[in-house]
């Protein structure tokens, strides 16, 4: 009885016996068969429902179970088109049936030799191949199922005689020994096929329709292993007793057992299969080695496993080969070309030009096939066998300087061999080879010339890609993907790293049998020996080993090792390196949690010296370079510490030591904003990390210990004094340097200044007892600072709560209304960076840099949330939109709204609060646009400036009109309006101002006149100062003719005739027709005024225009307008000067005749009496032009004008003028009923 019935009172298998003929009972049982003709729908399985795993065909002959049990069980059964007695067909007719089989395969393979491509024919070609298929298996199972059922086990001999029957079923066994000798005979090899019937190996399984040599193939596969299964079946059945083939050795000598038959079946099968996996080998990329299966079909690939599951199962006896000893003899004789002849013959046509590599390839594919478990599914748990002994040799060929691996192939057999350590048992032996190769070939690159670029990057760039690329030889890797990511030797580390696990997980100490192989290996001469390549190796192998194995033993070896290198030999890119993998071993120590303080001291003092040497070096740009390589490796590395360390607890402030203040000093352009963007780094990483720690909440693993909160904080505390003591002198240095700093400066300000919120007792001295407000005062509400630092500096923080809230508590009431003051200057001097002068006008308007306005866009939607801003947007029912438009129109709005929330309110109280609150907003206004004003530009500058303090001086008219706010009002006007350059007549005011001014003058003079109707104090002044204005102004703007005035509107004619209210205009008119009048429109004698008809016609335009019908300015305007009328003989003044009269001739009619005609008549009768004596006949050709517009005025004017006729002729002495009575008469007619009756009193007078 076999072994394993007795292994145990209840063993295994018998269990799976009674599931298995539970399943079989009520199932119509379907010849097992190899076939790749099937879909994976089939419930996920690998293989076809018919096959021999699926089945259960296998499962049932390893368990000494009924190979068909629902089949057979008829009297007789039909074979071959012909009737047999099931119980006896076999012991009579053995020879008969095996040749029919014999038949019927020549007959399919005639099938196929006469197959064509007719597809007419293909199905009836397919029905008759898979019919001979279907009689050739079934008789085959036919054989199985009676060996089983029907051979009687071999019996003690008896002497008597035997019954012919009885004598041909002894002999059975020997016979089907032969038959099936001859029947492996008769089929061949697999590789001895003819190429048409191998290449049905590629028809595609979803076909429906087979060729016969599709079926001729798998018919082949059938018999190879029905054979192995009717042997096996055959010794079970015999008690593993041997049986000879009697009949075949008698007739040839040759001994033929059914074990040697076994034995050679096997041989030649695995043999066949491997030839098989050489051809599809010739086509395979080293690259592509493992994810390219090594069978052509599925078939094949449930043959392997077929013969794993048997061969193993049958090893478990004595003397019998396991699966891997044969795989591996066949490989070794196939290989290496025994000189038997006989050996030689079936595989002469096996031809493969890398035998080595094909080994490594087969060997790991047939490794994971050990994962498929007798039903044919996948179990990864399931025990697998190991191969080890042979792949050691594989390793040594592998390795070997003679064999000459290139490192593509090396590659490539490395990764066979991880996968086999994924699959099989712990073996430090493959460690030990493979080290001893490495560690001669440390220097080396490991490259493939052909895969380019990808291949060449054998020096990380960062310590943290350096450590990245070593823990991916410690975690569970896709292998496949190794040859193009990793290089042999990284390939190798995962080798060593997946061993070191291992051997850790199951209780080994593998570290302490491998350490002394590696560290014999480096000594002072070796370690000299090592080029970039070589220490970029030697780190990559201890990074690895200190993150699987005793961290700080390896740390502190390899710094000893270290010191065997030569200082002066040392290149730069080395020394960078070095510091790179110590900052890598950094990073480890703090994924572990242990203290760096040691490690990290030693490179602080290291970067302290390179950083004082960067200092000092001037002149000599590649040293300056060279010490930069070392020190941004060291920035780099320290940034990759905080960013990985999980609570900033493990003396990370070692590393910012006071070289950082000689390095800032010394870096220009990228190295600055380099170290600044590193400060950002640990700045907003400190922060988040304490806030967390106060809070309590994990920051990413749990906290190791209950102490770690407070040890954290005291640490965060040393980091925070680093900060401030090495970094922060540098940035105050620089907010006000001579040119525009980089935003960076800014951000950094910004962090220091929430650190401050954060952790205020660890800022310097000369920032307590309040850090935060003394930053805000440095770097946001300075006048001082430059505007691109502040807007950027200000928008960090505007809508920071935590800071909104320290103001508060503090008691610090201006906070926002500083912000919005740094706002104004932002805005105002966005030009103040640009040339003055002729060369800003092409292109200032451009180099107000997007970033800037981006920034100013950004700082005005935030200045607009403030609780203040908000408030007063609200109470002047300003859409939320105005923060969206250009930062200068938005602050027009916020201008205008403030001057509207002013004007609603009521009390006193009230409005001397918003008085105050607007002068803080301002601030000392004149003083951020002086730059423009010293300068005279650039242009754009000077155009904000006029528009922006125009818009205060009219929407803030009412604020300005108060006492607190007239001071600045004067000096408004003093600078901007009435500067000594103005004063001065005789010397031109630059284009750019000049334009600024007239553009902005209408707000200015509006503004202005509100205020003059308000003041009750400084009215006179007011008025003086608005004349003055009006007076330097009117004839720098006023066009040589009158043609002109309309081209380009005259500023204060757009200041009367834009929205103003009457009283403003009334008043600005007033002023402006004064000053006219007093200092334009003033003879020398009798020469007229310059540019008079130009006055005339702005004058004429002002009247037009502000049409009002409270009063008229006649006395102002009229004596001047007649006097003209009368001196100047210039068609276009007298056409004008007319033209002036006649409108206020008829707007004297349209208003209330009272004041207005007593006006107009004081007027004229002044004008009578000053010039009838000289220009008689021109006075009364103007009265006789008004009167035809009003000759109820020029009606009251008769007495006078009797009056200055008489003292005219009086004075002339010569009695009455006949020719000015005649004039006078004409003028008369025009007068009705009172002229008819001065004439006649005249006339009577005459007679």
């Amino acid at each position: 009885m076999d072994d394993d019935l007795v292994a145990s009172p209840t063993p295994p298998f018998l269990t799976e016996s009674l599931e298995m003929a539970m399943e079989m009972e009520n199932e119509n049982s379907k010849m097992p068969c190899f076939s790749c003709a099937f879909d994976n729908q089939n419930g996920g399985r690998s293989f076809s429902a018919e096959s021999y795993l699926a089945s259960g065909s296998l499962k049932r002959v390893l368990l000494r179970l009924d190979p068909s049990p629902n089949d057979y069980e008829e009297d007789v059964v039909e074979m071959f088109g012909f009737q047999w007695v099931t119980e006896m067909a076999l012991v009579e007719s053995c020879g008969l049936l095996f040749g029919l089989l014999r038949q019927q395969i020549d007959r399919l393979e005639n099938l196929v030799k006469m197959s064509s491509s007719d597809f007419g024919q293909a199905a009836n070609l397919h029905s008759e191949a898979e019919s001979i298929r279907h009689q050739c298996v079934e008789f085959l199972h036919y054989v199985k199922v009676f060996i089983f059922r029907y051979l009687e086990p071999p019996k003690l001999e008896n002497n008597g005689m035997l019954h012919p029957y009885e004598e041909l079923e002894a002999q059975l066994p020997s016979v089907l020994v032969e038959e099936l000798h001859a029947l492996t005979m008769h089929i061949g090899h697999l590789c001895e096929l003819p190429s048409s019937v191998l290449a049905a190996f590629t028809i595609q399984h979803q076909a429906k329709v087979f060729p016969p040599s599709w079926h001729f193939l798998h018919l082949h596969l059938d018999i190879k292993w029905l054979v192995l299964e009717v042997l096996h079946v055959l010794g079970e059945k015999m008690m593993r007793q041997v049986v000879y083939a009697n009949h075949f050795i008698n007739l040839t000598g040759e001994n033929l057992t059914s074990v040697s038959l076994f034995e050679a079946h096997c041989g030649n099968l695995i043999s066949d299969l491997i030839s098989l996996s050489i051809n599809k080998f010739i086509k395979v990329r080293p690259s592509e080695a493992l994810t390219s299966h090594h069978y052509p079909c599925t078939c094949i690939k449930e043959l392997w496993i077929l013969l794993i599951q048997l061969l193993d199962h049958r090893n478990k006896g004595p003397h019998t080969e396991c699966f891997w000893s044969l795989v591996n003899k066949t490989l070794k004789n196939t290989f290496e070309r025994p000189s038997s002849s006989k050996r030689m013959s079936v595989f002469e046509t096996i031809q493969c030009k890398d035998p080595l590599s094909f080994s490594w390839w087969i060997i790991s594919h047939l490794a994971s096939l050990y994962q498929f478990d007798r039903n044919g599914n996948l179990d990864e748990k399931k025990q697998k066998e190991s191969n080890w002994k042979f792949v050691e040799e594989l390793l040594k060929k592998s390795i070997d300087a003679q064999t000459g691996v290139l490192e593509e192939h090396l590659r490539m057999h490395l990764q066979c061999c991880l996968t086999l350590c994924s699959f099989w048992d712990l073996n430090l032996s493959i460690v030990t080879i493979l080290w001893d190769y490495y560690s001669k070939n440390l220097n080396s690159c490991f490259t493939v010339p052909w895969l380019g670029l990808k291949d060449l990057a054998n020096v990380s760039k960062t310590s943290l890609s350096m450590l990245e690329l070593v823990k991916s030889c410690c975690c569970e890797q896709q292998i496949p993907a190794l040859y193009k990511s990793s290089n042999s030797y990284f390939i190798f580390l995962s080798i060593l790293a997946q061993m070191m696990k291992e051997a850790e997980n199951s209780g080994m100490h593998p570290w302490k049998q491998i350490k002394g192989r590696i560290y014999s290996k480096f000594h002072r001469r070796r370690m000299q020996e090592l080029t970039e390549v070589g220490l970029q190796n030697f780190f990559n192998l201890f990074l690895m080993l200190a993150i699987v194995a005793e961290t700080e033993d390896i740390v502190s070896r390899v710094l000893d090792l270290l010191d065997f290198m030569t200082p002066s030999s040392i290149t730069v890119s080395q020394r960078a390196l070095i510091w790179r993998g110590h900052f890598a071993f950094l990073l480890i120590y703090v994924e572990k949690n242990m203290d760096i303080s040691v490690l990290a001291e030693k490179l602080s003092n290291a970067f302290r010296e390179k950083a004082k040497a960067f200092l000092v070096t001037k002149n000599d740009y590649a040293q300056k370079q060279n010490l930069w390589t070392l020190l941004s490796t060291y920035v780099d590395g320290v940034q990759e510490v905080f960013e990985t360390s999980c609570y900033l607890s493990l003396s990370e402030e070692k590393l910012l030591n006071d070289g950082f203040t000689m390095l800032l000093p010394a870096c220009r352009g990228s190295e600055l904003s380099m170290v600044l963007n590193f400060l950002q780094v640990v700045l907003a990483r400190l922060r988040s990390v304490h806030e967390r720690v106060r809070q309590g909440l994990p920051v990413g693993n749990p906290a190791p210990d209950a102490q770690l909160p407070l040890v954290a904080k005291e640490h965060h505390l040393a980091v925070a004094s680093a900060l401030w003591r090495n970094f922060f002198p540098y940035l105050k240095s620089q907010r006000m340097s001579q040119m525009p700093p980089s935003p960076q400066l800014a951000d950094t300000a910004a962090g220091f200044t929430l650190l401050a919120l954060d952790i205020p007792g660890k800022a310097l001295s000369d920032l307590q007892p309040q850090p935060v407000l003394s930053m805000m005062q440095l770097f946001g509400w300075d006048d001082m600072v430059w505007p691109q630092l502040v807007s950027r500096y200000l928008s960090h923080l505007i809508q920071n709560s935590a800071l909104c809230e320290a103001f508060s508590s503090m008691g610090y009431t201006s906070y926002e209304a500083l912000t919005v003051r740094s706002w104004f200057r932002c805005i105002l001097q966005m030009f103040v960076d640009q040339p003055g002068g002729v060369l800003a006008e092409a292109g200032a308007g451009r180099t107000v840099g997007k970033a800037y306005m981006e920034q100013l866009t950004e700082m005005t939607r935030l200045i607009f949330k403030l609780s203040e801003v908000e408030t007063i947007l609200s109470k002047a029912h300003v859409e939320e939109s105005v923060f969206k438009q250009d930062p200068k129109n938005a602050l027009v709005q916020f201008i205008k709204a403030v001057g509207r929330t002013y004007s609603g309110l009521q009390t006193l109280p009230e409005k001397s609060i918003m008085v105050a609150k607007a002068l803080e907003y301002l601030g000392d206004v004149l003083k951020y646009v002086k730059p423009y004003l010293k300068v005279k530009g650039p242009p754009e500058g000077l155009q904000l400036t006029y528009w922006i303090i125009g818009c205060l001086v009219k929407f803030w008219a009412p604020i300005m009109a108060t006492s607190k706010a007239q001071p600045l009002l004067f000096r408004i006007v003093d600078c901007l309006l009435l500067p000594h350059s103005v004063l001065q007549q005789d010397k031109e005011l630059p284009v750019a101002l000049l334009s600024a001014i007239q553009e902005s003058l209408p707000l200015y003079l509006q503004g202005l006149s509100f205020i003059c109707c308000q003041s009750q104090t400084q009215g006179a002044y007011l008025n003086q100062l608005l004349g003055s204005i009006i007076q330097q102004y009117f004839g720098r703007f006023l066009p040589s003719s009158p043609s002109a005035l309309g081209a380009g509107q005259h500023p204060m004619l757009t200041a009367l005739c834009s929205s103003i209210t009457v009283p403003q205009m009334l008043r600005l008119r007033k002023t402006t027709l004064h000053v006219i009048n007093e200092k334009y429109m003033q003879f020398k004698g009798n020469a007229p005024p310059p540019r008079l008809a130009s006055v005339l016609a702005f004058v004429l335009e002002v009247l037009e225009r502000t049409q009002s019908t409270e009063l008229c300015e006649a006395d102002l305007v009229l004596p001047a307008v007649l006097k003209c009328m009368v001196l100047v003989n210039e068609l276009q003044v007298k056409k004008i000067s007319t033209d002036i009269v006649q409108y206020m001739v008829e707007g004297c009619q349209a208003g209330s005749r009272g004041e207005r005609a007593a006006q107009l008549t004081s007027v004229f009768r002044q004008f009578i009496q000053d010039y009838t004596t000289v220009y008689d006949h021109r006075v009364f050709s103007i009265l006789e032009t008004v009167a035809v517009l009003d000759q109820t005025l020029v009606t009251s004017l008769i007495p006078t004008i009797t009056q200055s006729l008489k003292d005219l002729e009086h004075k002339q002495g010569l009695g009455r003028n006949a020719a000015l009575r005649e004039a006078y008469k004409r003028l008369l007619s025009y007068l009705s009923e009172a002229g008819r009756n001065e004439i006649q009193k005249l006339e009577s007078e005459t007679g």
